[in-house]
This record gives C-alpha cells, sequence and structure tokens, in this order.
C-alpha cells in the first residue's frame, strides 16, 4: 500500500477552533507543525491518533485542550498545538468525514481561561 503524499488532518491551536488541514506527509512537516518533536498518543479507541509536541509541557506552551475519561473528568491536558489524524496498520493517514466531524466536536471550545482544573 502507497503511502499518502498528503494528510487531510484536524489541527487544534491554543485559542482557536479546530481545523482541517491537508499537510504534507513527512516527518519535518508534522514536526513544524506541532513546534517540535511528536509524540502521538492514542487516547481512544478510534484508529486515531493525536499528535502533538514532545515537550510541549516542557517548553512551557499554552494549555490547549483537556482530555477526558469516560465519566468526563480531565485526565490530562495538551500543551501546544496539535492534530488529530487516522491511521493505518504502520502509517499516518488522513481522517474520514466522521472523524473530523467527532473529533470537530470533541475540541471545538478553546479552554477558557488556559487553566486546566485539577491538574
Amino acid at each position: 500500500m502507497a503511502k499518502e503524499k498528503t494528510l487531510k488532518v484536524l489541527v487544534v491551536r491554543p485559542y482557536e477552533y479546530p481545523v482541517v488541514e491537508e499537510i504534507e506527509d513527512k516527518l519535518e512537516a508534522l514536526q513544524e507543525l506541532v513546534g517540535g518533536y511528536i509524540q502521538v498518543i492514542y487516547p481512544w479507541e478510534d484508529s486515531v491518533g493525536l499528535v502533538c509536541n514532545d515537550e510541549g509541557k516542557i517548553m512551557g506552551l499554552d494549555n490547549n485542550r483537556e482530555l477526558k475519561d469516560e465519566d468526563g473528568n480531565t485526565y490530562d491536558v495538551i500543551a501546544g498545538t496539535f492534530f488529530i489524524c487516522g491511521l493505518s496498520l504502520n502509517n499516518f493517514k488522513s481522517l474520514n468525514e466522521e472523524q473530523i466531524k467527532k473529533y470537530t466536536e470533541m475540541f471545538r471550545e478553546p479552554l477558557e481561561d488556559n487553566l486546566a482544573p485539577g491538574i
């Protein structure tokens, strides 16, 4: 299976609403988008990954969005710009329309005071 040349991802920046962007599927482009080394986390059962700056908290990047458990309790906060992408067996892939809708709604609202309660 050929690797995609571009990826359709959902980009979430601090203080902004999520936006769909086409990005180049190259490590350098991914790092540029998040502002440093990338870290991929898999907080959901869906075939998606959340790609963020591996050192975002250490670097003091602005808090962006909370991650919540199934009961709605905050268990972590992502610092700095991140994006959501689809996952294939060995690569990132573009999000489908259903995933875009789901994660746009999940991350629609920026943190109001940029502080995460209880974290």
